[in-house]
């Protein structure tokens, strides 16, 4: 068989080159996305463990979509599967998940990324304060920040997911079981889901009122009596 390639199989391998470079560049551009909102909520934390208060923090987590995961979403959404549909479509190729002790917290983290200089908001859905019909309870926000090349600088978007410890093991939780279903969770199944998303938001609540209140009593311990030195 002759080894020699046509002009047609040629142009596809070229093609196929050239798109598998693009995409690697893509993704390296929202890897240095990733890391700049990253490296934001490092800094802002460890200010806040060092000045002695205590940090909205918990725990930080980071991803990439998957090439399969991203070819699906546009497919679903019918749109074209190209570098340039990617970057127009999709908001969550790059995505970090911050996990917060109290509902508070989430708020807090909010508005120190969104007040710095070199972020811009993008979107913001707010599934506290209105939560899916299932029950999930997080904060997304489409976060847009610059990523430096030795050519120059690219705006990408991240997109943020804050959320409680309770939210969180929830979500973990509720994920697990659609996947176990196959995305489609028996009626009865989904009332009971949502039933504990509301017993695990009220709980999220009442820590928070029990965490303020021993604050307050800690406060009023540490001020000196009248009448003292």
């Amino acid at each position: 068989m002759d080894d020699i390639m046509t002009p047609t199989l040629l142009n596809q391998q070229e093609n196929l080159l050239a798109f598998a470079t693009r995409y690697q560049q893509l993704m390296l551009l929202y890897e240095g996305g990733i890391k700049q909102i990253t490296t934001k909520l490092d800094i802002l934390n460890r200010e806040y463990h060092i000045s002695g208060q205590r940090t909205p923090i918990e725990t930080i987590k980071s991803r990439l979509k998957t090439p399969k995961s991203i070819a699906g979403k546009l497919k679903r959404k019918h749109f074209p599967i190209t570098i340039d549909s990617i970057v127009e479509n999709l908001n969550d190729v790059a995505g970090v998940r911050v996990i917060c002790p109290y509902i508070s917290d989430i708020y807090t983290v909010r508005n120190l990324l969104v007040n710095q200089a070199d972020v811009v908001l993008c979107r913001e859905k707010d599934y506290i304060k209105n939560p899916k019909p299932n029950g999930y309870r997080s904060l997304h926000l489409v976060l847009q920040v610059p990523v430096y090349l030795s050519d120059g600088v690219e705006n990408v978007r991240v997109e943020v997911q804050i959320r409680t410890i309770a939210m969180d093991f929830w979500a973990s939780l509720e994920h697990e079981l659609h996947y176990k279903t196959d995305g489609v969770v028996p009626p009865g199944i989904a009332e009971e889901l949502a039933g504990c998303a509301a017993v695990i938001a009220e709980t999220d609540r009442r820590m928070e009122s029990i965490a303020v209140r021993l604050n307050q009593l800690s406060a009023d311990f540490q001020e000196p009596a009248l009448g003292a030195p």
